[in-house]
């Protein structure tokens, strides 16, 4: 799957991963491969998404939205640590 990660000012990660787990506002959720097509609001919280190589990232957000369709995973986000 293809993750991209933006914010107005960067570009925080773009690439393939395995997973994500994202911190939606009824609750943390994962993406796997082919999942259904969504658009889902962010809260304050963690993403993290295990890379192909089994590596582990986190990314603390302050919120933002994601939309996934078609293996691609585009989260746009207000702020990140």
């Amino acid at each position: 799957m293809k993750l991209d990660i933006v914010s107005p000012e960067k570009v925080y990660y773009s690439g393939d991963v395995a997973l994500v787990t994202l911190p939606g506002i009824l609750g943390a959720f994962t993406i796997l491969e082919n999942h259904a097509p969504i658009i889902s609001a962010l809260q304050k919280g963690n993403i993290v998404y295990k890379l192909t190589n089994s590596a582990e990232n986190t990314l603390h957000i302050e919120g933002g939205f994601a939309e996934i369709n078609n293996n691609t995973i585009t989260v746009c986000i207000e702020n990140a640590q």
